[in-house]
């Protein structure tokens, strides 16, 4: 990783999305441990396991735009969390292919609007550099937060795509439902999915 040469996805008015840099890694491994921000997941990672996927997530990012970018804040230069796009990964619940927008950001900057900003960038980059017909998003039925991001950008719940997933253990029942929201490239309405 270069701290020079960022590979620069997007830029809003407060926002820069970007390949990671060796200094983001205190905050990769920060906001992938924290118990808040991981509270609607069944696990937590490691520093070393933190370390590995933010390795592998910029290795994405530099072979073909896709991944889950560093959110940096333009005013102070810090990383903040991720918003990006990745292949969803769940041929059981979804076609291959199906590319999925997320995010996660550090508690301290909750409540700002970033994550919003950001994934309405990153929605108008995939559908304006990769070309794709369609992005999906998916939370816990109880991510209330979550659910709220997915309604502000304008993304259609899909209750037809609302699945249980097989990646959550039996032993966090609470946490298997998952809703799925879908957002249509403007003028595309033909390539929904299902």
């Amino acid at each position: 990783m270069s701290e020079r040469d960022p590979v620069v996805i997007a830029e809003t008015p407060r926002l820069l999305l970007r390949s990671w840099l060796e200094r983001d890694r205190d905050l990769f491994r920060e906001i992938n441990a924290d118990p808040k921000v991981m509270e609607f997941f069944p696990f937590r990672r490691s520093h070393a396991e933190a370390d590995q996927l933010m390795d592998r997530v910029n290795g994405m990012i530099r072979d073909d735009g896709l991944g889950f970018y560093a959110l940096e804040l333009k005013e102070t230069g810090e990383a903040m969390g991720f918003c990006g796009l990745a292949p969803a990964n769940m041929p059981e619940i979804f076609p291959i292919g199906t590319i999925e927008i997320g995010w996660r950001l550090a508690t301290r900057f909750w409540g700002n609007g970033y994550v919003t900003e950001a994934a309405e960038a990153t929605l108008t980059h995939g559908f304006d550099q990769h070309g794709l017909p369609h992005i999906i998003s998916f939370a816990v039925a109880g991510n209330a937060r979550s659910i709220a991001v997915m309604r502000r950008l304008g993304m259609q719940h899909r209750p037809d795509l609302d699945f249980d997933s097989p990646r959550v253990p039996d032993t966090h029942l609470h946490l298997k439902r998952h809703v799925t929201y879908q957002r249509l490239r403007p003028a595309a309405a033909a390539g929904d999915i299902g």
